[in-house]
């Protein structure tokens, strides 16, 4: 039996991977600083987990490869020695690169909706019973609570991330573009920088074989269509066609923008020549992914309250402003409170005026924002001095209108949550938004005291 240890076993995209190599019957071992849901979940799959401090020792003797989380540094112990001993060593996008060589792969990118788009197409695909694999960077209730798939057909759909021009490892028969707009400025110059990369990333597709499945809402997507020289197919899905009003009545989860990312699956599904109605029945039990505008009833413990608790990853101000104004129009007389944790220093920093404007216009009744996620080896220590969670209420206090009823700076989750407890109104809309772990707070609204002050001890 062969042996893969990853680097960063973590990760959404990484532990996927590592769930892929898990069911073809590999010996997996991971490690990453701290534990998460995915981390116990994939130890009780049967990986052999390594929780804190990277170290030499953690790397199991006779390894055949070694794959790293781009976030990890180049001097990490675990890679340093993998490299002294002469192990295969691959990033997670050259290790994912490998495997769309060997499949008819169907890429999702874009700034934003990729996770969703690829999730829905995933799914269409598992329905019209082409049995795909499937490698997403969320959570499908269908796929077991997992994201990763492993089917037997040609088809695998990928979540191609744009991080550190990630995509260009990838080697797709189908790219799906659903956004793009300025993001990881950390990595990228501008948006000029930003464009040439995905027009690399599209000249990927073979001459006259490869599909573009392009959204011709998308400004920026249009001037990237004009840049394109090379003969390949180029298929484009708008709200404006006449299938949009009809996904948006049979949609179960709200939110223009998922219509959207409906037509981009309806796009992939006349490709692959999926009857429609399989499509539109697909779509139609689609309930949504992990963390994306997840809903649940719960009662606050230790009072009589009950409330409706949204769940979202949305860390980017187009993303925090669209997923906001989709919970108003689900719920259009509920009291709403959002509680954001934002997600990197760098990012925060770069759009600090986006996140003012956006969330100053959100049409909520209290706002919570807590310290900013630190992402370990993506931070600039500078920026880190510039830009703070009570920076960005105070530049909100400022801003806001009517609409933002209330702003608070909250330091920690435990704190939110006890400020949660003692203030939140019964029957309100409670609203969990970011990349980072704020997604912990959830866990305390099933907990007894007891297991809460455990929890904390962690």
């Amino acid at each position: 039996m062969q042996k893969i240890h990853f680097i960063g076993i973590g990760g959404i995209g990484v532990s996927a991977l590592a769930r892929f190599y898990l069911k073809k019957g590999y010996q997996v071992s991971g490690s990453d600083l701290v534990s998460s849901e995915i981390t116990d979940e994939l130890k009780r799959n049967g990986a052999k987990i390594f929780i804190g401090r990277h170290s030499q020792k953690n790397l199991p003797s006779n390894v055949w490869k070694v794959v790293y989380s781009p976030a990890v540094s180049f001097d990490n112990p675990e890679l340093q020695k993998a490299k002294k001993l002469k192990i295969k060593i691959q990033s997670y996008p050259e290790a994912l690169g490998e495997l769309t060589k060997q499949y008819f792969t169907i890429a999702v990118s874009g700034t934003h909706g990729k996770s969703t788009t690829s999730a829905m197409i995933g799914l269409m695909l598992t329905k019209a019973k082409l049995d795909p694999t499937v490698i997403i960077g969320t959570k499908l209730k269908e796929f077991h609570n997992s994201n990763c798939r492993v089917g037997k057909s040609k088809y695998l759909v990928i979540e191609a991330d744009e991080y550190k021009a990630s995509f260009l490892c990838y080697w797709p028969s189908v790219i799906v573009l659903t956004s793009i707009e300025r993001e990881h400025l950390d990595y990228y110059k501008n948006l000029r920088h930003i464009l040439k990369t995905y027009l690399d990333y599209v000249n990927h597709l073979k001459e006259r074989k490869g599909v573009l499945v392009a959204n011709q809402d998308d400004k920026n997507i249009r001037k990237l269509l004009k840049l394109i020289k090379k003969d390949i197919r180029i298929k484009k899905y708008s709200l404006t066609q006449k299938e949009a009003k009809e996904i948006k009545q049979i949609m179960a989860i709200p939110g223009i923008h998922n219509v959207s990312n409906a037509l981009a699956a309806l796009e992939v599904g006349k490709l692959l020549n999926i009857k429609k109605e399989v499509v539109l029945k697909s779509l139609s039990s689609f309930k949504g992914s992990w963390r994306r505008f997840e809903i649940e009833k719960v009662k606050i413990p230790e009072t009589k309250k009950k409330i409706i608790l949204i769940n979202d990853y949305a860390h980017h101000p187009t993303e925090l402003q669209v997923t906001l104004k989709a919970a108003r129009e689900k719920f259009p007389q509920k009291n709403i409170w959002v509680i954001f944790q934002p997600h990197q220093y760098q990012r925060t920093f770069y759009f600090f005026k986006d996140f003012v404007k956006k969330l100053s216009l959100a049409e909520i009744n209290h706002l919570i924002i807590i310290d900013i996620y630190d992402v370990a080896g993506r931070e600039n220590q500078l920026l880190k001095e510039k830009v703070s969670a009570k920076k960005l209420v105070e530049a909100i206090k400022k801003k806001r209108n009517k609409r933002v009823a209330k702003v608070s700076y909250i330091p920690n989750i435990e704190e939110a949550f006890d400020f949660l407890k003692n203030n939140l109104p019964s029957g309100s809309v409670l609203m969990i938004v970011g990349a980072g772990d704020i997604y912990n707070i959830n866990q305390y609204f099933h907990l007894t005291q007891k297991q809460k002050k455990e929890t904390i001890k962690k």
